[in-house]
């Protein structure tokens, strides 16, 4: 009896040795993406681990320790054009892995784990932030002949503004491209990927709206990488951005959702981020700009409180009034899917002091509209139409200081550019005779590589002070 015991509990102590081998958590890859000012690694992983990082020098490394994790497969990620030259993988016992990453510089590591999401399964991320002596100096920003000069926090990054042309400046468009590293955003049915095709767009609008004298547009990512949601509205405002647009790819359920969409902040996403604005006293300090740039930091809490309100007030005004020219647009190239600006609590437009808009090109759920998603013409056209109606607020409201400002006050802005759709017989050159304008700024306003039309095109058309200007 006592043997047969002895076996049973030797049997059970296998058991629970299997059951424990077979739940280890297995890493099965990793991922790799360099930003301008950080560089992300995402181990993908079967189930949920415990970890712990620390740095270590001469020569500098960072060391992750992932408990309860073996190796699934090698490591395999190129390391080019990142602060990082290899990465070695020990498996310290059957249950604890160590990856050792060599680096070029000290970086600055931070941690966490993510849950499954409809993309991925359980994951740890481990961002190595850039040190302040790699980061590029802030240039000052110029103050302008109507506007005293701030005391600025120390701790604040400075404002950079545009290059003040005969002390005129550009109008700043912050171009946000959503999602992007390993936020795929909404995906379609063929693979195709909403952060490569807002991407693609946002470029696009970029290059059309650079080529408008007076505007000037950024971009809040310049590649596949990912930006906090807030981060995205922290680079407009370090570049001084008059406008936040953000470009995303819709998706439904239902694959037969189509038309695009534009939004603005709800009044009851305005409500809450004032509140936390308020209630933070880091965020306090900034500077909110558009009407004037108000410091709140010398101010008590009730007169920051209205000025907050004013600011958020004033700016959602702004954003429904630009969103509305920019849907109207939009509406001549593709399908609406609202005939008006909606309005949600979005994260990326919550800034109190820059009138902010969400642009959903299209459902990529929809395999119809992905394809015109992908479409280097359709790209195009939204961009352009995102411009015009861009455009045509900023005519009508030019912040003071400005080029735009300065044309409308001098009587030099003509009426906003218009557009025209191509009929059946019609020609470049009759088009031009029409509206007034030569044939060339035509070609120009509309990127034409020939004078050759299709029935149905749609064409922009310059004002006469624009197709006049050098």
């Amino acid at each position: 009896m006592r043997i047969r015991a002895l076996i049973a509990v030797v049997g059970l102590w296998l058991t629970a040795f299997a059951v424990d081998a077979v739940a280890v958590t297995q890493v099965k890859s990793m991922r790799l993406w360099r930003a301008p000012d950080n560089t992300r690694l995402v181990f993908d992983l079967s189930g949920p681990v415990e970890h712990s990082v620390f740095t270590l020098t001469a020569p500098d490394r960072l060391v992750i320790d992932i408990n309860g994790a073996n190796l699934a497969t090698p490591l395999k990620v190129s390391t080019a054009n990142t602060p990082i030259t290899s990465v070695r993988t020990a498996q310290r016992t059957p249950t604890d892995l160590r990856v050792v990453v060599d680096l070029k510089k000290p970086l600055t590591p931070k941690s966490f784990i993510l849950a499954p999401n409809q993309q991925y399964g359980n994951r740890l991320v481990v961002d190595l932030y850039d040190q302040p002596a790699d980061a590029e100096p802030p240039a000052p920003p110029p103050t302008l002949a109507t506007t005293p000069a701030l005391p600025v926090t120390p701790s604040k990054p400075e404002i950079k503004l545009a290059p003040v042309p005969n002390g005129k400046r550009d109008i700043i468009i912050a171009i946000d491209a959503g999602h992007g590293g390993e936020d795929p955003g909404a995906s379609g049915s063929r693979g195709e990927h909403e952060k490569d095709v807002v991407l693609s767009i946002a470029r696009e609008l970029q290059r059309q709206i650079n080529q408008e004298k007076g505007f000037r547009a950024e971009l809040t990512r310049t590649g596949d990488y990912f930006i906090p949601l807030r981060g995205r509205t922290e680079i407009a405002r370090k570049k001084g951005a008059d406008l936040f647009v953000s470009i995303h790819a819709d998706a439904a359920p239902s694959s037969a959702a189509y038309g695009a969409s534009v939004f603005a902040l709800s009044e009851r996403g305005a409500t809450s981020e004032t509140a936390r604005w308020l209630a933070d006293s880091e965020n306090r300090s900034d500077l909110i700009g558009g009407a004037g740039n108000v410091s709140l930091d010398d101010k008590d809490r009730m007169l920051a409180g209205v000025l907050l309100d004013l600011s958020m007030t004033a700016s959602l005004s702004s954003s429904l009034n630009v969103g509305q020219k920019v849907l109207s647009n939009i509406g001549r190239v593709t399908t609406l899917h609202k005939a008006r600006v909606e309005q949600a609590a979005f994260m990326v437009l919550k800034s109190p002091d820059i009138p902010s808009i969400l642009v959903e090109t299209g459902f990529i759920s929809n395999s119809g509209e992905a394809s015109k998603l992908q479409s280097a013409a359709h790209q195009q056209a939204l961009a352009r139409s995102i411009r015009a109606g861009v455009k045509q607020f900023f005519e009508q409201n030019p912040p003071p200081g400005t080029y735009i400002a300065w044309l409308r006050d001098s009587g030099k802005l003509a009426r906003a550019e218009s557009e025209h759709t191509v009929r059946s017989g019609e020609t470049l050159p009759m088009v031009a005779t029409r509206y007034q304008v030569s044939v060339s700024a035509l070609r120009s306003a509309n990127d034409l590589k020939t004078d050759e039309l299709k029935i149905g095109q749609l064409l922009v058309i310059p004002s006469a002070a624009v197709a006049a200007q050098p």
